[in-house]
């Protein structure tokens, strides 16, 4: 089923590309159809934007399969393993394309989508239920129309198009910048709570500065945002490194209150790897209960050739700002969307960045 779903999928995509993202048949779909197919591929839950690429790819590549079907096994009949055919073939053609869907690289393991079927029965477990009324409402016209299936995963897949051309974001960073301005368009992108991604990337362009201002390193490495270190094989979140490749200073950068298990978990990794330099960069300080903790810690670890440094993010920022002068400033702030780009944020993240500079 893979490799015939594989061929599918790319005949019609080369199609599409090639008529600018046009669906002519489209227009023979219900206009609700069509406005819940670009809600479902612009929809806020990410797990959500591959959800009808994989369902309607199946039932156009075998119709006898049910496509309210996510597992095997489902009461439903001609169930099929949903996971497995957006693993195989939709999470690839994702990330062929930009992560134009997001970038998931397992959509069918979060939440939303534990569940046997996407079907109104499971509505009330869902945190979008506006989004999943959308899904179900294509699945439920493909089942009741299968002489339009191919002109539904078109339609999918010319909306899937039409967001990838939006995904190529351009920053129009200005020719200078003022100090005021860096600081205040910097702290409005990063007010909200994004899981560390907004931060992880301003941090990213930092260091990079810093690293092209100074001359202390040659490069900035990332470990993905929220990664385990034994599942990247780095061991802290940012990996400054000279040109022999040996790590000069790790960053770790936390979105919220330093705790004291934040500096233990971090110790093993360090010492085996032979790092010395370690900086928390937090937003909120240290927690109240565990200020004379990290203390001891940083002091005990000091003793024995480990210098760890704790320091608030915005203050940290402000200050490399002053130092960077004009020109870096600007540089700062190219990074910035360099970094967005390759951390592979979704297109949200990068789409506001793009808005925060057209605002200077």
């Amino acid at each position: 089923m893979r490799n015939r779903a594989e061929k599918v999928l790319n005949e019609l995509w080369t199609r599409l590309s090639q008529q600018d993202w046009r669906e002519p048949s489209a227009s023979k779909l219900p206009r609700k159809i069509v406005a819940a197919i670009d809600r479902s591929l612009n929809a806020k839950i990410k797990t959500y934007r591959y959800v009808l690429p994989t369902q309607l790819l199946a039932k156009l590549t075998n119709p006898a399969l049910d496509c309210w079907s996510i597992q095997e096994g489902a009461n439903l009949p001609n169930s099929f393993d949903a996971r497995s055919l957006c693993h195989g073939v939709i999470v690839p053609f994702d990330r062929e394309n930009n992560n134009v869907l997001g970038g998931s690289t397992e959509p069918y393991v979060n939440n939303p989508l534990r569940i046997p079927s996407i079907t109104p029965e499971f509505r009330k477990a869902q945190k979008d239920k506006g989004g999943f009324d959308d899904l179900c409402m294509v699945l439920a016209y493909a089942e009741d129309n299968p002489r339009q299936i191919k002109t539904l995963f078109a339609t999918v897949l010319a909306s899937i198009g039409q967001r990838l051309g939006a995904t190529r974001v351009v920053y129009p960073v200005p020719n200078r910048i003022s100090l005021f301005d860096a600081k205040a368009t910097i702290a409005s992108f990063i007010v909200e709570r994004t899981g560390g991604v907004r931060l992880q990337a301003v941090a990213i362009a930092l260091f990079d500065t810093i690293g092209r201002k100074c001359g202390w390193y040659n490069e900035v490495k990332s470990a993905p945002v929220n990664a385990s270190d034994a599942s990247t094989g780095q061991a802290a979140d940012l990996s400054c490194v000279d040109s022999e490749g040996r790590m000069v200073l790790a960053v770790e950068v936390k979105d919220r209150k330093l705790a004291l298990r934040h500096v233990q978990d971090k110790l093993p990794g360090l010492r085996e790897g032979g790092v010395r330099e370690l900086l928390f960069l937090v937003r909120g300080g240290s927690r109240e209960e565990n200020e004379h903790e990290i203390e001891s810690t940083i002091n005990r670890e000091f003793a024995v050739g480990q210098n760890i440094y704790v320091c608030e993010f915005d203050a940290f920022m402000d200050s490399c700002l002053v130092l960077f002068g004009e020109s870096g400033r600007r540089d700062f702030m190219v990074a910035v969307g360099s970094s967005l780009d390759a951390i592979g944020a979704d297109i949200s993240h990068r789409r506001s960045w793009a808005s925060a500079l057209r605002n200077l």
